[in-house]
């Protein structure tokens, strides 16, 4: 990666910052938009991201926390005003305090990302728009520009590494904190197909199942906030039936959705999991954020090979309802 140049403009109050990079727009379009990819880049190397949120669509939100050498968190969030995928995104940038609120003691500013192509791959054009001369001043001293331009050196590992961008991996998992999981597949098909299969009983039972050998006999969608839903699951023989249930808390279709869940017959309190659907260059990128109630649950529970049992189902996904 080279940046060609980083132009601060004091009477128009930004900074500009070109940078190319040797590989297609869709790639690096992907890697901002997927937060594995981000979170290895967006922060210097000593302060590494972590993003809880990544919801890339207008009005979508983003929050991410960077962590520094002694444990201690600096939080950040992007609030979307507009998204062309693959050539340009438009977000409001704002500092965070630890419990996810806007930090108003430091300034926000707006901040335009354009992809476009070049003969050797792809240049990226970051234009960030600052609200008054002192907030420029204050964000400069801050050491903003070096720390981008720290951040910025990663990139070229990150969208030159072909596995990562392999989009046949399976189903993977990455703790976030003490209690957080994500989970991230790519999925061959279109955000509104993809939607359509966790929405519609009939499509869902075709796929919602993890090992062979085993149907749903419940399925009752919840589609509004405030809806509960309710899945069972038993083996052809019929025995063994488990299930969950939960509430729909928010959702903006075909994007993202988020819901309370809690095993049935199970005391004490479930997750809350939020999934986001993302369109990348041969598909759609599917995330799902869980939260759990404590550490101890959480690594009860992603021990019982939760993964492999969603990559199973992913897979039955893919082959029986996504297939052309």
């Amino acid at each position: 990666m080279a940046i060609t140049s980083i132009d601060t403009d004091h009477d128009e109050l930004t900074t500009t910052i070109v940078a190319e990079f040797p590989v297609p727009v869709t790639r690096l379009w992907q890697a901002y938009v997927d937060p594995q990819q981000i979170e290895k880049f967006w922060g210097p190397p000593t302060w590494p991201a972590t993003f809880t949120r990544h919801d890339v669509r207008p009005g979508g939100r983003s929050e991410y926390h960077m962590t520094g050498p002694d444990g201690e968190k600096a939080g950040g969030f992007w609030e979307f005003v507009s998204v062309d995928p693959p050539r340009a995104f438009e977000v409001r940038d704002g500092f965070a305090n630890d419990d996810g609120t806007p930090n108003t003691e430091l300034p926000g500013m707006r901040m335009d990302f354009e992809f476009t192509e070049t003969d050797s791959g792809s240049r990226l054009t970051t234009t960030t728009y600052f609200t008054s001369p002192d907030a420029l001043e204050h964000l400069l001293e801050m050491g903003m520009l070096e720390g981008t331009r720290e951040a910025m050196g990663q990139i070229d590992n990150v969208v030159t590494d072909d596995a990562a961008f392999d989009d046949s991996q399976p189903a993977q998992l990455q703790n976030l904190d003490d209690v957080t999981v994500r989970i991230s597949r790519v999925l061959h098909g279109t955000p509104e197909k993809i939607w359509q299969a966790h929405h519609e009983p009939d499509i869902m039972r075709q796929w919602l199942l993890g090992p062979d050998g085993w149907h749903m006999p419940v399925c009752e969608i919840g589609v509004e906030p405030g809806d509960t839903y309710r899945y069972e699951w038993e083996t052809d023989a019929g025995e063994d039936r488990f299930g969950c249930t939960g509430e729909i808390l928010e959702t903006v279709a075909p994007y993202r959705e988020v819901a309370t869940e809690a095993m049935i017959g199970m005391e004490g309190p479930g997750t809350v999991n939020a999934m986001n659907l993302t369109e990348v260059a041969n598909g759609t990128l599917l995330t799902v954020v869980i939260t759990y109630p404590s550490r101890e649950l959480r690594d009860t529970v992603v021990a019982t090979s939760m993964v492999d049992g969603m990559e199973l189902s992913y897979a039955r996904l893919e082959s029986k309802v996504l297939a052309p």
